[in-house]
């Protein structure tokens, strides 16, 4: 298997899980080679490769390179993302340009490649890591929650594209997992515990979730929120800043 951003953060979690669960992880970086590797020495079977998910040719040419030497490539996680914050009255053009590309454009391009190349004996699978502001939206950071409904408007689509039956499309939606930016960590607690059920989400359910899913027993197409019931609810603003209201 394959997680992009699988060097920090809820990437890295995902890499553990899959690693603890006897699968083979190859660990995308962009700009933390040397955690990549940390990481990489610590799991029973491990590798790290690195592109800029930013250039549009670099991820397909990283996907296309690994299906021509993995035997039996059975996932892709497109975990990899950016969280720079602009709002609903002043959309930054950097921020939308670079989110676009990174969060949803870049991703859909890895999919279509794993999917047209890659060799797997059974069904593959591909996860696109999207977020609970799909159903619970704000007006912070626009351009990263735009970006967020593009990826996932991917996953019927490339359901639906998808060249074999038994391959799976799925989208995974944390809600707020870790400390954004400049939190401190009395307001992450606070902040993690906005949702129904008043506790926090952490990575490993994340990745735990992850792990169902790579199993296929969902239908294709279908997004599985993982956030303690925070898309249920409505919140008028990110939770990063209702926590210093």
């Amino acid at each position: 298997m394959l997680v992009t951003g699988g060097a920090k953060r809820i990437g890295a979690a995902i890499a553990r899980e899959f690693g603890a669960a006897g699968w083979h992880v190859v660990i995308h970086y962009g700009h933390s080679r040397d955690q990549a590797q940390a990481l990489a020495e610590r799991l029973p079977s491990a590798e790290i490769v690195g592109c800029e998910l930013d250039d549009w040719a670099a991820g397909p040419a990283m996907v296309e390179d690994l299906a021509a030497r993995l035997p039996d490539w059975r996932l892709l996680v497109n975990c990899a993302g950016m969280f720079d914050l602009d709002t609903a009255r002043a959309l930054g053009p950097s921020t939308f340009e670079k989110a676009m590309r990174v969060n949803a454009g870049t991703p859909a391009r890895l999919a279509q490649t794993f999917l047209a190349r890659a060799r797997a004996a059974a069904g593959r699978c591909v996860i696109q890591v999207t977020d609970q502001k799909l159903l619970n939206p704000n007006p912070d950071f626009f351009s990263y929650t735009m970006s967020k409904h593009a990826a996932a408007a991917t996953i019927p689509m490339l359901s639906m594209a998808r060249p074999r039956a038994e391959d799976r499309i799925y989208g995974l939606a944390p809600g707020a997992i870790l400390a954004s930016h400049d939190q401190t960590e009395a307001e992450t607690e606070v902040s993690h515990r906005m949702n129904l059920l008043g506790r926090k989400t952490t990575p490993e359910d994340v990745a735990s979730a992850a792990l169902f899913l790579s199993q296929g027993w969902l239908e294709s197409g279908e997004t599985l929120y993982v956030d303690s019931g925070q898309h249920l609810l409505a919140q008028p603003r990110d939770v990063l800043f209702l926590a210093r209201q």
